[in-house]
């Protein structure tokens, strides 16, 4: 089994746990040019509302890298969401 596939296999049972996907669009201040923005975005998956892998990734950012950080937006979906069903109101039989 290649590596793809074992990471498929983990993104799918961290989305059976309750992870969902998300997105941060991060602007961040130059570390040569501090009036000018620069923007990055990041994305894994993670659980809300708390976002404890996005936090680590911005304890990182604030602790390790240069560019000061200006704003974070964040966006986030559950994947795997509870089935949908309804009730049939006929019955169609076919020889």
């Amino acid at each position: 089994m290649g590596s793809t596939s074992r990471q498929s296999d983990a993104d799918f049972l961290k989305q059976l746990q309750g992870y969902g996907l998300t997105t941060a669009h991060i602007l961040y201040a130059m570390p040569d040019h501090p009036s000018l923005l620069q923007s990055y975005i990041w994305q894994d998956y993670d659980v809300a509302p708390k976002f404890p892998v996005l936090n680590k990734f911005l304890t990182f950012w604030r602790t390790q890298l240069e560019g000061p950080l200006h704003s974070v937006r964040v966006a986030h979906a559950k994947l795997i969401k509870p089935a949908e069903l309804r009730l049939a109101r006929g019955e169609f039989l076919l020889h």
